[in-house]
């Protein structure tokens, strides 16, 4: 099959019993009512759909959706991805409690075309017929449908066939094609097993393209899928588009885990969430207001969920718009900018609508200010300023490109794009195969706290030399995440704000080599070389320094660090030297003797040396590398 290069989805919208099915079966020789019940009774109850080639060429998938408030479900479920409607109306009734419904729905939607067919029209005489057209064309006035084309239609004698197929063909060169480049989505109605070929889903695809033996995913489940074939209207294709009604079989899935309100979209474009931003817009005859907390059924793609309504700063709403939050009652895949529609469960009425502006949000208070302002600002900023908004709002965290795609709802090279243009702002750090994303703010911002951090360290210690990175990140006011903390400190180092020597980290202007530093350190590693192998327990050492105590002690986690001086518990500190000559010692008695007691290292060590001494000495030498614990005894580990 040749790809098309343009298609659409026509929908059907009108009371019950005005002719909708039978305005498809004119218009395509198709009856879309196919179960048992609807030709029993003579009403549709499921969406059905049908096949339409437009003279230009342009092919168009009509769905027909159910005119019964009962089924109301299911026309939203067929209206949500259709370009064009048909608003039905039958002559000899005029405008019907679902003809508003219905109408009201599309608006919610955002679907911008349509046609009014007034259907039964071998069932009135002209001047009725003139008096219908008249009332329609006064209700429609505040509508989208303001000045749309009205086309008497009989499906009896097929008056009007020709000029409504003329107006559909006109109206479908005009409609912008539906959005290829985006990631394939498509918000499954219909669930199948066929014989010989498995399972199959099925939908109206709302944005990207779609392949043979491509990898897809079922959301909310997150299970990976395989596509084994596709169909459009009964014919097998290699590749389907946005805007055409698809079916596909799928492997990898079970048909019990897929239900209508799933999706079929590309792996990594959707997330499921509970909480959802959103601006809504209340119908004018909603009685009562909607209240803040009310329960309500939401409708978004194919899916019907409960959900409950947050407002904020305010307890009701009636005929306005305003931002709020649903709080749903259980996970849902939804992308920013789509249409959903409201209706209260109890009294089967459609109450409002409107659009989401974030799918991945989470609890708000509902009193703060500035949860209402942030709301304001996803309803009105564009999507540069959305996606800086994001980045710039994660602060020292950054945001991982995946977030910020499935925040905003923008993928691939469009996204890629917009931070290009942004990149005076913002900073990519790569992180194994994740990219993280920050502003230059933030970086400026943290390398101000290391300064201001490493500043009040060296006025508290003035001895000491510095601080390791991972006591400097522990003092910082925030978590940084680790690569811009990185990034930070590399920047300083360069700009010679701050330098390292080893491990640590200091300000130039704040290291101490003053005389005084130097004879504090002199003066302890003589007392501690003094103390010899008995040393007494250091804060003893440390008083004698009395009025200086304070910068001996600095001085002597200096001497720790340097490794001059060795500590082997809490309170035992021995120099260096006299822990290299015990090395030494028991090496030498190594070269004679195959075995070391206590008693042979009380002889190397002398016989002045208590348990208290002898003990932690030893374990040093098992530490080191030097014995090795076997019982009571050691044994030469390396001489």
């Amino acid at each position: 099959m040749n790809e098309v290069k343009r298609s659409l989805v026509i929908g059907t919208a009108g009371h019950i019993d005005h002719g909708k099915t039978a305005l498809v079966k004119a218009l395509t020789g198709i009856d879309t009512d196919r179960l048992r019940e609807e030709k029993e009774r003579g009403i549709t109850i499921d969406i059905g759909f049908a096949k339409l080639q437009l003279p230009s060429g342009i092919q168009a998938s009509i769905v027909d959706v159910p005119g019964h408030e009962r089924f109301i479900r299911n026309m939203v479920a067929g209206a949500s991805g259709i370009d064009l409607v048909m608003l039905v109306i039958a002559a000899d009734e005029g405008i019907m409690p679902q003809t508003r419904e219905h109408l009201e729905i599309c608006e919610l939607l955002g679907i911008k075309e349509g046609v009014v067919v007034l259907t039964k029209i071998d069932l009135v005489d002209e001047e009725w017929l003139e008096l219908v057209k008249a009332e329609v064309e006064d209700y429609l006035k505040g509508t989208f449908l303001k000045g749309a084309p009205i086309v008497p239609f009989s499906a009896v004698t097929l008056q009007g066939k020709e000029e409504l197929i003329k107006i559909l063909d006109e109206k479908a060169k005009t409609l912008r094609i539906r959005e290829r480049t985006l990631p394939f989505r498509l918000p499954i109605d219909g669930v199948f097993l066929i014989k010989g070929f498995g399972l199959v889903v099925r939908g109206t695809a709302l944005s990207g393209e779609v392949s043979l033996n491509q990898e897809l995913m079922l959301y909310p489940h997150q299970k990976r899928v395989k596509v084994r074939n596709l169909q459009v209207h009964g014919e097998s294709v290699e590749k389907a588009f946005a805007g055409m009604r698809v079916a596909v079989n799928i492997l990898g899935a079970e048909k019990e885990e897929i239900k209508r309100g799933d999706v079929l979209a590309e792996p990594e474009v959707l997330e499921p969430s509970q909480w959802i931003d959103v601006k809504i817009k209340v119908l004018k005859e909603v009685e009562p207001p909607l209240k803040a907390f009310e329960t309500l059924l939401f409708y978004v793609g194919t899916s019907e969920i409960l959900g409950k309504l947050i407002l904020f700063n305010k307890d009701y709403l009636k005929d306005e718009e305003d931002i709020a939050q649903i709080f749903l009652q259980k996970p849902l895949c939804a992308w920013r900018g789509d249409r959903f529609i409201l209706r209260r469960p109890g009294t089967n009425e459609t109450v409002g609508g409107g659009v989401i502006l974030n799918p991945l949000s989470q609890r708000r208070k509902r009193t703060k200010p500035w949860e209402r302002k942030e709301l304001e600002f996803l309803a009105s900023s564009k999507d540069e300023s959305l996606i800086l908004y994001y980045i710039e709002k994660k602060g020292g965290r950054g945001i991982s490109l995946r977030e910020l795609s499935l925040s905003v709802s923008i993928f691939g090279k469009n996204l890629l794009q917009m931070i290009s243009n942004l990149k005076s702002n913002i900073l990519e750090i790569k992180a194994g195969d994740t990219i993280f994303l920050f502003t230059f703010k933030a970086l400026e911002h943290l390398k101000r706290e290391i300064i201001e951090r490493l500043r009040k360290f060296h006025e508290s210690n003035p001895f000491s030399p510095g601080l390791t990175k991972e006591f400097l990140k522990s003092r910082l006011s925030l978590d940084p995440r680790e690569i811009l903390f990185e990034r930070a400190l590399e920047d300083l180092i360069h700009e010679g704000v701050i330098q390292r020597e080893r491990e640590l980290y200091f300000i130039p202007e704040f290291q101490k080599k003053s005389s005084t530093l130097e004879e504090l350190k002199k003066q302890l590693q003589e007392k501690f070389l003094k103390e010899g192998l008995t040393p007494r327990d250091v804060e003893e050492i440390l008083l004698e320094f009395g009025k200086d105590v304070k910068a001996a002690e600095e001085v002597l986690k200096l001497l720790l660090r340097e490794g001059i001086l060795v500590k082997l518990s809490e309170k035992l500190i021995f120099h260096s030297k006299v822990l290299r000559k015990i090395e030494e010692d028991v090496k030498a008695f190594f070269k004679n003797h195959s075995e070391l007691t206590i008693g042979d290292f009380k002889k190397i060590v002398g016989e002045g040396v208590s348990r208290k001494y002898l003990i932690p000495i030893l374990e040093y030498l098992d530490k080191q590398k030097i014995t090795l614990r076997v019982g009571d005894k050691r044994v030469p580990r390396k001489i």
